[in-house]
């Protein structure tokens, strides 16, 4: 008898357990009119189940309004699920949301820094907050701010860096406690060629490491470039 392939999924835990996230929103009447619905109520997310594994980069595939964002928001403990649950490194979103956030680094282009701070600032500000050890809170801030080329913008203040300077601060900032699940939402979204394959690189070298990757994207080219599995969410 011949055994049948394995793959090496089949031999893990995953480390990313989604089972049934429902997400319902209550639309008001502008949201409405975008919607053209007269709907009072929009199902973002319906019954969404996946696993992710270790040291994988792993994609949520689908048109704009599909859920995507809606699904990572719920994964990152940002909104709560209405139904189901989700097990990160053993922790659940729903009843163990700040074990969660310790486990994960959360990247959204939504999700703005201060104009007021400085690069610098903020990473100092983050370190802290996560607990991190001073100097390797240092030690880790240089060897990141080097690779991404914001050493020199280090004291500029946010409101005053382009905005591929500003995608890739949040990216090191959102980095700062070395998390083994980092979650992306549409990682490349408004940045230019050259940024854009700075932060995709710098994916693969995080996968490299062991790290597992969640993104999202509505770009298949991106998800055939650097995926090795993608869930398609449509509808």
């Amino acid at each position: 008898m011949i055994p049948e392939e394995t793959n090496a999924t089949d031999m893990q835990q995953p480390i990313l357990h989604v089972e049934g996230l429902c997400k319902t929103f209550k639309l008001s009447r502008k949201q409405q009119k975008i919607e053209q619905s007269q709907k009072r109520y929009k199902k973002a997310v319906d019954d969404l189940s996946f696993d992710a594994y270790s040291g994988e980069i792993f994609g949520l595939l689908g048109p704009n309004g599909a859920g995507k964002t809606t699904t990572l928001r719920m994964l990152a403990t940002l909104i709560k699920p209405d139904q189901g649950d989700a097990l990160i490194d053993g922790a659940s979103i729903v009843s163990q949301p700040e074990e969660v956030r310790g486990k994960i680094g959360f990247l959204t282009s939504e999700l703005k820094l201060e104009d007021f701070f400085t690069p610098n600032y903020l990473y100092d500000f983050f370190s802290r907050l996560h607990g991190v050890d001073e100097v390797v809170a240092e030690d880790r801030k240089r060897r990141l701010f080097d690779r991404f080329g914001i050493s020199q913008f280090a004291e500029v203040k946010v409101a005053s860096l382009s905005t591929g300077m500003k995608q890739k601060a949040s990216l090191v900032i959102s980095l700062v406690h070395d998390p083994e699940i980092i979650i992306f939402d549409e990682p490349t979204n408004g940045l230019d060629v050259i940024t854009a394959r700075t932060v995709t690189d710098y994916l693969q070298e995080l996968r490299e490491q062991g790290k597992t990757i969640i993104l999202s994207t509505h770009i298949f080219s991106l998800v055939e470039r650097l995926c090795d599995r993608v869930v398609i969410i449509i509808d």
